[in-house]
């Protein structure tokens, strides 16, 4: 039995259209400050690259932006796509972050790129070397953490023995399996993967080993949450998110366009195989229905935290979803213990 979910927010820094990225990073800076008043445990980016639509590109500079403008609120990465990079450096700068904000950093990791297979390329020529030695990766990046790496020829000295507990994402079971052999906590990408969520995260409980840092299985889900004062104007800013995942199925990602009201024609798209399959875990409505979405959810889940994305085109709009889901989730958790 757990007493409570914790619940968190994963930002994309999505550009909305009429918005410059420094906007946009504002914008994220104010949510993230929100976030903290309204007791959210964690505030993460996620790293995208090659997009004029999204903002999160250089995490780990924004993670320190919103560590140095905030007190308490954990922020990290969802996740530092491993590949892309040399474990040497993410050691390097999250230990940096470590000592500049102690004991409130979060190393999530990822194995994809985050972009096209031509920018990926462009990133590290040899990322599918990389991306196949993933596991190997994430073992460099513990070892660079380690205390015990002093005695090593290369190390990063300012990473040894900081408190940078390290997450594994992912949206498919290889994720789950590795997560669990090496006893970190998982993060699963089912606000835009819902295919395998189940599965994932029964195998990640079933085949979990105690480790030094996590002696029980921990998890962590991603929803897609809009909450307003109506069901009809939840809807309306919905779709602006259907617009932006149609935009990446058919390859025209574009700044997210403002909300019109909920037609027939956009019903009809979100019941595309494909979209629905993305969509799946989207909870739309007032604060009263996404409660019973989310306890529906946490019930067939049983995830210990939910990680909120907010794809809203309003700031305004965005602060104000996120305070009606605190409210929920302290409402949620202060009814019942949940199973």
């Amino acid at each position: 039995m757990k007493n409570s979910v914790s619940y968190s927010i994963l930002e994309l820094a999505i550009v909305s259209a009429g918005n410059t990225f420094k906007q946009t990073l504002n914008n994220s800076l104010a949510l993230a400050k929100v976030a903290e008043d309204f007791d959210y445990k964690r505030y993460w980016f996620a790293e995208h690259h090659n997009s004029e639509s999204v903002g999160s590109s250089a995490t780990s500079i924004l993670i320190g932006y919103v560590a140095e403008n905030t007190e308490k609120i954990r922020v990290g990465s969802g996740g530092i796509m491993l590949p892309n990079h040399s474990p040497l450096i993410i050691a390097e700068q999250f230990g940096t972050l470590a000592h500049l904000y102690p004991h409130r950093i979060d190393l999530g990791l990822g194995r994809a790129p985050g972009t096209d297979t031509l920018t990926a390329q462009a990133i590290r020529i040899d990322f599918m070397k990389a991306a196949h030695s993933f596991p190997a990766e994430v073992e460099k990046i513990e070892n660079y953490f380690s205390v015990e790496n002093k005695t090593s020829k290369v190390r990063a000295a300012i990473a040894e023995g900081t408190d940078v507990p390290i997450y594994i994402l992912g949206s498919s079971t290889d994720s789950a399996h590795l997560a669990a052999g090496k006893g970190l906590p998982y993060a699963f990408a089912s606000h835009f993967e819902s295919t395998h969520l189940l599965n994932a995260l029964n195998i990640y409980r079933e085949e979990f080993q105690p480790s030094d840092g996590l002696q029980q299985p921990y998890t962590i889900a991603g929803v897609n949450v809009v909450i307003a004062d109506t069901e009809e104007e939840a809807e309306r800013l919905y779709t602006s998110l259907i617009r932006m995942f149609f935009g990446v199925l058919t390859g025209n990602s574009q700044p997210l366009h403002p909300p019109t009201e909920m037609t027939a024609d956009l019903k009809d798209v979100v019941q595309h195989p494909s979209l629905h399959q993305m969509l799946k875990y989207s909870f739309v409505g007032t604060k009263e229905t996404v409660k019973v979405q989310l306890q529906e959810f946490i019930s067939e889940t049983k995830v210990d935290e939910l990680m909120m994305v907010s794809t809203i085109y309003s700031i305004e709009d965005r602060i104000k979803s996120a305070k009606f889901f605190a409210e929920v989730m302290m409402e949620i958790n202060n009814e019942k213990p949940l199973l």
